[in-house]
């Protein structure tokens, strides 16, 4: 059974992104202010908020279930990632499920949260988890996609909707999969391109 990956190089992002989240949600109502994903003030030319919504929440219930979140994948799939690495696909993945929402959900006016990204760190880490020989990652590869497509069928759940306060935003969940889902893709070509 593989070890925690508690070495700096492997949780130093996840826990710098869990104590930023903890920060702004302590210093609302002025995070959501100047960092909220607002359309209109997007389309004002305030690019940051791309990145820095993903690290604002509606209360704490929301708060806590997606901290808990970057914790779990963090001991399901830190191994694999360093610090760059990290940082760079969350980045990445931050700015594509944002510009997937500003591009395809029109409708979709403020938008806060972790859980869009958290899906496409997700199938990147089972990913590397079948690279690794571990099959039964295809299930959660495929679960994550499952799911993302019955959001889209039969809505959110009212329950969590209920509990966050919010509407969940599952369109952010599907730019998030898809995004991960492109890092894949990335992954794969690269590969054979070594391997030829």
């Amino acid at each position: 059974m593989p070890r925690l990956p508690f070495a700096l190089h492997h949780s130093l992002v996840p826990l710098l992104i869990i104590l930023l989240s903890i920060a702004l949600y302590l210093g609302e109502p002025l995070s959501s202010e100047i960092l909220v994903y607002d359309r209109i003030a997007i389309g004002q030319h305030q690019w940051w908020r791309l990145f820095s919504a993903h690290l604002l929440h509606t209360n704490f219930y929301h708060l806590l279930l997606n901290l808990l979140a970057v914790f779990l994948l963090w001991a399901l799939h830190g191994q694999y990632f360093n610090q760059k690495h990290y940082l760079c696909l969350f980045l990445g993945i931050s700015l594509g499920t944002s510009l997937g929402l500003y591009c395809f959900a029109p409708s979709l006016r403020w938008y806060v949260g972790l859980s869009g990204v958290l899906h496409g760190l997700f199938i990147v880490g089972a990913y590397f988890d079948i690279t690794h020989q571990y099959r039964t990652s295809w299930l959660l590869l495929i679960g994550v996609w499952v799911k993302v497509i019955d959001e889209q069928l039969s809505g959110a759940s009212d329950s969590i909707s209920a509990l966050i306060e919010a509407n969940v935003a599952i369109d952010a969940h599907l730019y998030g999969t898809f995004c991960g889902s492109i890092v894949i893709l990335g992954y794969v070509v690269k590969h054979r391109i070594k391997n030829r």
